[in-house]
């Protein structure tokens, strides 16, 4: 795996103190600490280009024949980001290249193509490369502004996994069509439904759960009695803002105690979300919400924290994209999860950051064009209808 996040950041303190908030609302009732802050240049290409460029130098995987970029923040309308991260990063010309589009999902539908190619055979060999790039905006002073954030995580994906080995074929899937969180063509902003958005996410949880535990439970992965999901070690689930993954959790473990006909209680949730859930958390909540990638950042957070005492043990995954579809999927950490995770260097990504203020923060808010400040890939431009690149 590999991340990149912008180079700036603020305090949910000071920015609950700029807007005459009780900085308790943001940092107790979202579970936020930081917000990235993304610059023009800082664009979903760039951040795309940095990860993938980290995630191949961890493992020095070349031999690689597809490339997936899960986006919601795309450039064109036409041409894909990972045509540009293809060419910024010099891969081979013999590969498939796409984009995968479903708000938040967009990333795990690139996972499981990326998985699903290599269990058919088709692959070769080869591996797949499949990044979470995105940058989430409300706008300034609006509901939402404090759960925005930006970010990218790359992943590669092969037939001898270091970090996760998916279990092929067994997951939950839910799907309906909704209007919890959109888009328009033309604007920067997205538009959401915030209350009937965590509606639809804890439904399509409740769906896509069940499917992946009855899966589970045919193929003998879990044990049919008792709760299910208390048998993965961990579960990371998509995380809009942290708060949300609490949520989760409870319609998780209230899934489990309805199908099993027994009583749980609320020290029983509260120990499983404290073992199971919260250490996924501690990236995010120092990022924010990055869209396709916030499952990924979990997950990196988890096993940047217990990678060691993690391997061997299986754990759950959550992704939801609105509009709305989601999966409920797992996998075996690795053996070599922990040196993995040390390759990918999340403590020091994070650390190498600025802290700004909210009066440059709001600057950067309502800039277009690029600052040109140097980075390892920055966008710095349109010429001719064409986006153009500079690598650092």
């Amino acid at each position: 795996m590999g991340v990149a996040v912008p180079r700036r950041y603020i305090s949910i303190e000071d920015l609950a103190t700029a807007r005459g908030v009780d900085p308790a609302k943001y940092t107790l009732g979202l579970g936020a600490r930081e917000m990235a802050v993304a610059e023009p240049g800082e664009d979903t290409v760039a951040l795309a280009a940095l990860a993938a460029k980290r995630a191949l130098d961890a493992t020095g995987h070349r031999e690689l024949g597809m490339l997936v970029v899960g986006t919601e923040t795309g450039v064109d309308h036409s041409k894909p980001v990972a045509s540009y991260v293809h060419g910024l990063l010099g891969l081979p010309t013999t590969m498939r290249v796409f984009d995968t589009q479903h708000a938040c999902y967009g990333g795990t539908a690139g996972v499981m193509a990326a998985m699903e190619w290599i269990a058919s055979g088709a692959a070769a060999g080869r591996a797949a490369l499949v990044v979470c790039s995105d940058i989430a905006r409300y706008g300034m002073r609006t509901a939402g502004e404090p759960t925005q954030g930006a970010g990218a995580v790359a992943m590669v994906i092969a037939q001898d996994p270091a970090m996760l080995e998916l279990d092929v074929g067994i997951s939950g899937a839910a799907s309906t069509h909704v209007h919890d969180f959109w888009r328009p063509l033309g604007q920067r902003e997205a538009q959401v439904d915030g209350h009937y958005s965590m509606q639809c996410y804890t439904e399509a949880l409740a769906t896509a759960y069940r499917g992946w535990k009855t899966r589970a439970i045919a193929r003998e992965l879990v044990r049919g009695d008792g709760l299910a999901s208390e048998q993965l070690a961990q579960i990371c689930y998509h995380v809009p803002f942290c708060k949300m993954a609490r949520k989760a959790h409870v319609q998780v473990r209230q899934c489990d105690a309805s199908d099993a006909g027994i009583a749980d209680t609320d020290a029983a949730v509260a120990a499983s979300f404290t073992q199971q859930v919260e250490p996924s958390l501690s990236a995010c909540s120092r990022v924010g919400n990055i869209y396709t990638g916030s499952l990924y950042l979990a997950l990196l957070g988890a096993l940047d924290i217990g990678g060691r005492a993690l391997a061997g043990k299986r754990v759950g995954m959550f992704s939801y994209g609105s509009g709305c579809t989601s999966e409920f999927f797992s996998g075996v950490v690795g053996a070599r999860a922990a040196d993995m995770v040390e390759r990918a260097q999340l403590a020091g990504v994070l650390a190498d950051r600025e802290r700004i203020t909210i009066d440059e923060y709001e600057r950067i808010m309502t800039l277009v064009t690029p600052m040109g400040q140097p980075g390892p890939f920055l966008f710095t431009g349109v010429a001719e209808h064409r986006r153009e690149y500079a690598r650092g």
